[in-house]
């Protein structure tokens, strides 16, 4: 038998720590090499790491809540074959002590008024079959619970696990004096993952999850870093109107995938780049980095309601097929959970279409460390004057406003209206006759 030692993998640029979200295998079990060990979150994106080898998980070195940094052992799998040096005892004990606690977690040690007294030990097996994970025993322990009283918590989690968000929002309604709502019966709709805490009258408090307290502190750090100017233009968009319901079932067809808009947008922003390079740059310092490659951002919402950005890299050397195939793969997978950190990093300018909640335009903060970000509005039909040979007229055109949103240290307003207007005239003047 030898022992092979799984470390948290490179999980993509400037990632260097992950938290452990859930273990997937527990110890004893026999694994397959390739085979999902743990779901793990970083500040970027969710994902799994895999076991390097075939064998028998013969132990975790952290538990579910736990900080790992890049780079460290947080298993050890046992596999036949010739013996290896044996992991040193010391080197388990070290990478047993390397965890940094959650932060919900530290936080809720730290609330005032609990009802029981923190530090209640429970270090006796559960009296029934329901598991609890590490880090809700943890959480249940400084709180003082017992185990009759986790029991009876409703969980949230798969087979009705209680999750770390349960507990956590248990522990704060029984503070406020609110009592936990049980499900009508066993086809119940699954709780909500946060449940409201109630204060005064009808008002409710949640807690902000990992997701939205990272856009939140991106979101000021952006604006602390960068003074933001934003320019407006409407695009006439009967060309591309016409083309996308020319050849939208034909391509469903083709390939099985929706034709949408953003591809276009992609390509008029890859094109303007071309034009005005100064735009495609971020800041470092005193330095301004002039960026070879357009990697749009493109934000996706997702069903949580919070939103990511997946990056199409070097979209100025893709044709509109290439953008439009890699923008419905981004798209699903941001959209089911199954992104990768490299495919969200990276990105030298970003897009935001406003215009799928019927917004007609929009004023977007800058994804820093980028300088510019577009913003595409609703397409709605409006009377326009339409220029021509014989004179002026009036005619009904579907018409979008679309907005430029950019650092005012790098890039002027000549330069912002310059792109943005470039950007508008490749919409306009879009090819018409192309296939894809």
């Amino acid at each position: 038998m030898r022992t092979v030692e799984v470390v948290v993998p490179r999980l993509g640029e400037s990632v260097i720590e992950a938290t452990i979200i859930r273990w997937l295998k527990n110890e004893g079990e026999q694994v397959e090499a390739e085979a999902a060990l743990v779901e793990i979150a970083t500040d970027k994106v969710d994902s799994e790491i895999v076991s390097t080898a075939s064998g028998k998980l013969s132990k975790k070195l952290f538990n579910e809540g736990d900080v790992v940094a890049v780079g460290k052992v947080f298993a050890l799998i046992e596999t036949q074959g010739e013996a290896s040096a044996p992991v040193s005892e010391k080197t388990v004990q070290e990478t047993q002590a390397a965890p940094v606690k959650d932060k919900a977690t530290a936080a809720i040690k730290e609330t005032p008024g609990s009802v029981a007294k923190a530090g209640d030990a429970i270090d006796e097996p559960p009296p029934s079959t329901r598991y609890y994970s590490p880090l809700v025993r943890s959480i249940a322990q400084q709180e003082g619970l017992s185990f009759k009283e986790l029991d009876s918590i409703t969980g949230s989690g798969k087979d009705s696990r209680l999750t770390k968000q349960d507990i956590l929002d248990y522990i704060a309604n029984r503070q406020h004096g609110a009592v936990q709502a049980e499900p009508s019966s066993a086809t119940a709709v699954k709780p909500e993952p946060v449940i409201p805490v109630f204060t005064k009258g009808d008002d409710r408090i949640v807690e902000m999850d990992r997701v939205r307290q990272l856009i939140a502190n991106h979101m000021v750090k952006s604006v602390q870093t960068s003074p933001h100017v934003t320019s407006f233009i409407e695009v006439d968009m009967s060309r591309i109107n016409g083309w996308r319901e020319k050849n939208k079932d034909p391509f469903q067809k083709k390939y099985g995938e929706k034709l949408t808009f953003t591809p276009i947008f992609i390509e008029a922003i890859a094109k303007a780049v071309r034009d005005y390079p100064m735009v495609n740059v971020s800041v470092d310092g005193t330095k301004i980095i002039i960026h070879s490659k357009v990697n749009v951002g493109m934000a996706v919402a997702l069903p949580s309601g919070n939103l990511i950005v997946p990056v199409v890299g070097d979209a100025g050397s893709r044709n509109l097929l290439g953008i439009t195939k890699a923008v419905n793969d981004l798209a699903n997978r941001a959209r089911n959970n199954k992104l990768v950190p490299d495919e969200i990093s990276g990105g030298t300018i970003s897009l935001t279409n406003l215009g799928s909640f019927g917004t007609l335009m929009g004023t977007p903060i800058i994804n820093q460390p980028q300088a510019a970000i577009i913003a595409v509005g609703a397409i709605k039909k409006r009377p326009v004057v339409i220029e021509s040979e014989v004179g002026d007229m009036i005619a009904i055109r579907p018409v979008m406003i679309c907005s430029i949103t950019f650092d005012h240290r790098v890039i002027d307003g000549a330069l912002g209206g310059q792109f943005l207007s470039r950007f508008a005239q490749y919409l306009e003047q879009f090819d018409n006759t192309q296939t894809i």
